[in-house]
């Protein structure tokens, strides 16, 4: 079996370490600019992917089910402590291993999860795999070929941005070409329908100089209009499954699937989610269902 690594934030104090206080409020509400630009209202059932401590599940309030993942469980139990469990469901969870059955949602979101990603073609088969015809997916990554990024190499200070393959700038942080990432998502019949340039004045000194409300509102006007320049350090796709609209589908679908065996549905018991095929129970903990490893009981 290959082993991919993953980003654990399992612990960490990345909320408070990175958001809150930390100067990040402009990044923030162009993040929610965009997102309420290219995802539906309303639907059925939403996942998160990458959801950490729940920073964008206010978003989603037209959604009748909304599915918060992420690999750790100490960001999605100050998640639930703060949503709680009506109409939330937290998955502590592999994206290479998705425990989501097919078709399972209506969208998908995932924001500043992709430049963690050293197999990005198994990660997107897991997502395609997972959206419903006609779903649609808001996906962000990390530009290679941003504006500063092109200064620097213009005055041979950095690598040529223009090159298609991702640059790792750290260990598993990795910057992505746009065309790369379409290439990538075509070969899962997946298909951009819009863009957005998001965070253009992601610098300190404008920062420091205007307010975030105001930068926003900035941004807003610009997402759309440069998107396929892209000059912005943030890029948005608003990406769409082929096939029939997901309003078509059954109000009630299968939510998860084993990791183990790929058996479909679950049975969901008061301990977790049990296999019908392997007999493994997936366990729930602190109202959490956690899929990262094999549970002994069988």
């Amino acid at each position: 079996m290959v082993e991919r690594r993953i980003c654990d934030y399992e612990g960490s104090t990345y909320r408070t370490d990175f958001w809150e206080g930390q100067g990040r409020e402009y990044e923030d509400l162009a993040e929610r600019v965009a997102i309420r630009a290219l995802l539906p209202p309303r639907g059925r059932r939403l996942v998160d992917i990458g959801a950490g401590f729940g920073r964008l599940a206010g978003l989603y309030s037209g959604y009748d089910e909304v599915v918060l993942l992420d690999y750790s469980q100490s960001q999605l139990e100050y998640a639930r402590q703060h949503w709680g469990d009506e109409r939330f469901i937290y998955v502590a969870a592999d994206i290479y291993r998705l425990p989501l059955a097919d078709d399972a949602v209506d969208s998908i979101v995932m924001v500043r999860v992709l430049h963690h990603l050293e197999d990005v073609p198994t990660a997107f088969a897991q997502l395609a795999r997972v959206l419903a015809d006609g779903g649609t997916w808001v996906l962000e990554f990390a530009n290679k070929r941003h504006l500063k990024s092109l200064v620097r190499w213009l005055s041979r200070r950095g690598p040529n941005p223009l090159t298609l393959e991702p640059l790792s700038f750290a260990d598993l942080h990795l910057d992505f070409h746009p065309r790369w990432v379409e290439q990538r998502l075509q070969e899962q019949g997946l298909a951009v329908i819009a863009r957005r340039s998001v965070s253009l004045f992601r610098v300190d000194l404008l920062k420091r100089s205007i307010s975030a409300r105001t930068l926003a509102r900035l941004d807003a006007a610009q997402q759309r209009l440069l998107a396929r320049l892209y000059l912005a350090p943030s890029v948005f796709y608003g990406v769409r499954q082929s096939g029939a609209p997901a309003a078509s589908l059954p109000a009630r679908r299968a939510l998860f699937r084993c990791p183990d065996c790929g058996a479909q549905p679950l049975t969901l018991v008061p301990e977790g989610a049990r296999c019908p095929s392997c007999g493994r129970l997936w366990p729930k903990v602190n109202g959490i269902y956690v899929f990262k490893e094999p549970s002994p009981e069988r």
